[in-house]
């Protein structure tokens, strides 16, 4: 079972708001087994409009479209779907009672243009709206449903909820998708390829695999389609424990709310942990990221940005002749860094970071993208040197992945 979503509105196109309903409409639909096999944005033109129409007629079993039915002239949805479905316009008395009992719980003048949102084509099915004015509309023809909402997110939501999903599940016998996510920190893409080669040769036919890679991070997207959601599962379960036989030292957790904070949090919650971050290059990130999880305070104590020489100095004893023989960018520095704060703060482990994160090197001899990440353990002190690359973004991200990522086996390894 195929869905196409098409979202209409200049607005989109010429970059004004970003189209978060076509997000939200894939996973709803996703979650009830309905794949969506495209997402095409249109423009406030009819013939635009009508040719994807045609175009998603062709492709998909269930149609959805957002945007264009507000009471304003520029709002020609309507009357285009009409013209598609070779209707007419015509006023709907429930709709025109729903907006009329609307504004009257506000106290607001029910006018023309009011009575006008309620024309709708003869031919669809009126969907009720209890969070606005425009109501959506459900066509059928050629065994495809059109469905036609507002832009409106609260608005399109709503309708989503309480109209349109329940309308196809009782339509249409929908297989199970399951998608299960692994996060992964501290590896390439083309390397974990590499060594899941076999296993993804020989994945299930009902299971296929993504790779979606980020800085410092990729994440493996297993999707199982089926009719059989416990036989699927089982399945998935299986799988996934021969990912861990793989590259298991390399998996941090499941689905997107298993980031590398969330699970470093978790450890040093476990551990009883106190740890600060001295930051130079990072400007803050990893304090950001960790302090980004509900209940940091814990284990968290604090952390300075010692973005110049004189606050590597003053704030964290770190030797001006290490700085001048070394230069602000080395290991020698992160580790003063780190212990510093590690004594300053009096915490158990400490981070710290110090590099060229772009778009200049300023008095190093350092390449930009060379970033020291030091790690303060209650054993001693230890650093790496990495090379991130560019842009500055790029730098920044991935040196604040590598710095958890160090720090979590770094716990693991003295548990």
């Amino acid at each position: 079972m195929f869905a196409e979503i098409i979202t209409i509105g200049d607005e989109i196109l010429i970059g004004q708001i970003t189209d978060t309903n076509s997000k939200w409409i894939a996973e709803e639909l996703n979650k009830i087994g309905v794949s969506v096999y495209q997402i095409t944005s249109v423009q406030d033109d009819k013939a635009h409009i009508l040719k994807s129409l045609k175009e998603a007629e062709e492709n998909a079993d269930i149609v959805i479209i957002t945007g264009g039915l507000g009471p304003t002239k520029d709002d020609i949805t309507k009357h285009t779907l009409a013209e598609y479905f070779n209707s007419e316009l015509e006023l709907n008395e429930e709709v025109v009672e729903h907006i009329r009992g609307l504004f009257a719980k506000i106290n607001y003048p029910f006018t023309e243009v009011n009575r006008m949102q309620a024309l709708v084509p003869t031919n669809c099915t009126p969907l009720k709206n209890h969070l606005g004015t425009a109501p959506g509309m459900w066509f059928e023809q050629n065994g495809r449903a059109f469905v036609s909402l507002p832009g409106v997110p609260n608005e399109m939501k709503g309708l989503m909820k309480m109209e349109v999903l329940p309308r196809i599940q009782s339509k249409y016998k929908l297989p199970f998708i399951i998608h299960k996510t692994i996060m992964t920190y501290g590896m390439g893409e083309s390397m974990v390829a590499e060594k899941l080669e076999d296993w993804e040769n020989n994945l299930p036919k009902s299971i296929r695999l993504a790779y979606l890679p980020s800085y410092g991070k990729v994440r493996l997207r297993l999707s199982a389609k089926g009719i059989d959601r416990v036989k699927l599962e089982s399945i998935l379960i299986v799988e996934i424990e021969k990912l861990h036989t793989i590259i298991g030292d390399i998996i941090v957790g499941y689905d997107e709310s298993e980031n590398i904070a969330v699970v470093l949090g978790r450890l040093l919650k476990e551990k009883g942990l106190k740890i600060a971050t001295a930051e130079s290059c990072t400007g803050g990130k990893i304090a950001s990221r960790i302090t980004s999880v509900a209940g940091a305070s814990s284990y968290f104590v604090g952390s300075i940005v010692s973005y110049t020489a004189e606050m590597k100095i003053k704030e964290l004893n770190v030797s001006k002749d290490t700085i001048d023989t070394y230069t602000v960018v080395s290991g020698e520095v992160a580790e003063q860094m780190a212990l510093g704060i590690q004594k300053r703060l009096n915490v158990d482990y400490a981070i710290a970071t110090t590099g060229n994160a772009g778009p200049t090197t300023d008095n190093t001899d350092k390449t930009v993208g060379v970033v020291f990440i030091a790690i303060a353990t209650p054993k001693g002190v230890f650093s790496e040197e990495f090379y991130f690359g560019k842009p500055r973004q790029k730098v920044i991200e991935r040196s604040t992945n590598k710095a958890l990522e160090l720090l979590r086996k770094e716990i693991i390894k003295n548990s």
